[in-house]
């Protein structure tokens, strides 16, 4: 039980923290502002926003701005927990792009998910329940 409410209390604070980046967001373009949070398993925290570009193509969302900092800071080889944040009143899963770099660096059913608006988490998704039968770098053998 104790482990469960630590985990509850990091769920909190991961989506104070992509709520907190929120607002650093640069989206010029589709005006849509993400904020994301992860926690990785030695339990260091990463936060993102989405970065947009004017080429669209050099755009970088949110979950991938955390999940590279993770990796550049830390080495981070797990995702335990990441959170996603928008602006709409049904926020937004992560995009295919962004669910195949979790992947690589996520568990498909120890890496949780969780999608938000400001005020809340609104539902959370195993990493397999967002994508099945995901390429692997097993694949590549």
């Amino acid at each position: 039980m104790r482990k469960k409410n630590k985990e509850l209390q990091q769920i909190k604070i991961l989506h104070k923290e992509a709520v907190k980046v929120l607002k650093n967001a640069y989206s010029p373009y589709s005006k849509k502002r993400v904020g994301s949070s992860l926690i990785t398993e030695k339990g260091h925290i990463f936060s993102g926003c989405n970065i947009e570009n004017a080429s669209y193509g050099g755009t970088v969302c949110a979950e991938r701005v955390a999940i590279f900092k993770a990796v550049s800071e830390t080495a981070m080889k797990q995702i335990r927990h990441i959170v996603v944040v928008t602006e709409e009143k049904k926020p937004w899963t992560p995009c295919g792009f962004c669910r195949q770099v979790i992947a690589e660096f996520g568990h498909p059913t120890k890496t949780q998910i969780h999608i938000a608006n400001r005020e809340k988490i609104v539902e959370t998704f195993s990493l397999g329940e967002l994508l099945p039968e995901a390429f692997q770098k097993s694949d590549l053998k």
